[in-house]
């Protein structure tokens, strides 16, 4: 499982460094796709295959789900992870996700966010104001 939290860099050729605790469980190569809330996932070659069979087995007659593939899929990049542990964030992704000098990468069970330092801030801040509110709603589902 893939859990915590982590501040790392961009270098000048835009590679970060994957966590040393992560490595291990995203194996020699990790598929890099867009993320929801501006920030960028990072799958493992199983766990991006059970995703894709997930969308695969959605119509697509559906215009959400033609849209959602195509913004996953469309912008997704196999990377390899070098022997240092890094990987090559696109220069559109980068952009994308408005990544500089520093980000921050956590782990969300099944994959790896990165996200902009200021963003993830805020975003944060944001959801820790709505936990209660957050924990009730997943309660009256039989989440928690």
């Amino acid at each position: 499982m893939l859990i915590g939290e982590y501040i790392h860099t961009l270098d000048d050729k835009n590679r970060m460094s994957l966590p040393v605790k992560f490595r291990k469980e995203m194996g020699k190569s990790v598929v890099v796709a867009p993320g929801l809330d501006n920030c960028l996932s990072i799958f493992t070659a199983k766990e991006w295959k059970k995703i894709s069979e997930k969308l695969s087995d959605s119509s697509m007659l559906a215009s959400d789900n033609r849209s959602f593939s195509r913004f996953m899929f469309g912008q997704a990049v196999v990377a390899d992870v070098d022997a240092n542990g890094r990987i090559l964030i696109p220069e559109n992704l980068k952009n994308r996700s408005n990544l500089s000098f520093k980000v921050v990468v956590i782990g969300v069970q099944n994959r790896v966010e990165i996200w902009n330092e200021k963003a993830w801030g805020d975003y944060k801040l944001l959801v820790e104001t709505q936990a209660d509110t957050l924990a009730d709603k997943l309660g009256q589902i039989g989440v928690l």
